[in-house]
């Protein structure tokens, strides 16, 4: 729940005007309503075109460290952003173990690489992946790319995307979805369904501002469908008021 209700006041605050501090900020109050830590080092990033991590980010959580490096931006109209909210039951930290990385993506710097396997490896990345994370097990030679890879990522030609762990006997919960920035407001466009029925929990939240930023729609052709609805009522009625007026008004005709 605490995940699910951080990503929904999320979707609610990225919009043109809203500042990304704000939204960590306001990630941090629901998690914590829940007894709940958001995960450290995640971020959502802005999408461009071929890339999927822009230059505007939103954290998670501020530790000091980060509020010193991480600049404050502004959303700003037509952007969009990979939204990625993960809220843990532990304390928010995490660590690689011994699993296998084998989702990749490539970086924009280049690096003469010393190894054949290395070069052929990055030139079929290039014709068949481009900027696009992909993973090593849709390589026809699997083996040849998991020998490939070690010297682009040493390099950092390709950059990894380790598997990482909470601490034993914790949970984990994570909401992705890309938000498009429109002028009727931000749009969903992917993301899974969620029943917020179907769980329960002890603990709500009791911010007065975050509970009436949940209660507004985040469906702008719903309220747009919605506004349309009442002013053709009110065309309606007042439409059939001035019928009724005009005929009491109209002059009656007499044949001469």
């Amino acid at each position: 729940m605490a995940a699910h209700l951080a990503s929904e006041a999320a979707l609610r605050l990225v919009k043109p005007g809203n500042d990304n501090i704000e939204v960590t900020e306001t990630l941090n109050k629901v998690a914590e309503s829940y007894e709940c830590k958001p995960v450290e080092g995640m971020v959502s990033h802005q999408l461009e075109q071929n890339r999927i991590d822009g230059d505007k980010t939103i954290l998670q959580s501020l530790t000091e460290a980060q509020s010193k490096e991480h600049e404050t931006f502004s959303f700003g109209l037509h952007e969009v952003y990979g939204v990625d909210v993960l809220v843990s039951t532990g304390d928010g930290t995490n660590k690689e173990k011994d699993a296998k990385t084998v989702i990749f993506k490539k970086t924009d710097l280049t690096y003469m690489l010393k190894m054949k396997t290395s070069r052929e490896f990055l030139s079929q990345v290039n014709k068949s992946y481009g900027t696009m994370p992909f993973n090593l097990r849709n390589f026809e030679e699997e083996k040849k790319a998991r020998m490939g890879v070690v010297e682009c990522v040493k390099h950092n030609v390709i950059q990894p995307f380790h598997v990482l762990y909470e601490k034993e006997g914790t949970f984990v919960a994570q909401f992705k979805f890309t938000v498009l920035l429109m002028p009727n407001g931000p749009q969903k466009i992917t993301g899974l369904p969620f029943d917020a029925a179907l769980y329960k929990s002890e603990k709500s939240i009791e911010d007065q501002e975050i509970l009436t930023l949940l209660k507004q729609s985040a469906n702008p052709k719903a309220a747009k469908k919605k506004k349309k609805a009442a002013e053709k009522a009110v065309v309606e009625e007042t439409g059939e008021k001035k019928v009724v007026e005009d005929m009491d008004a109209a002059p009656t005709l007499v044949e001469q």
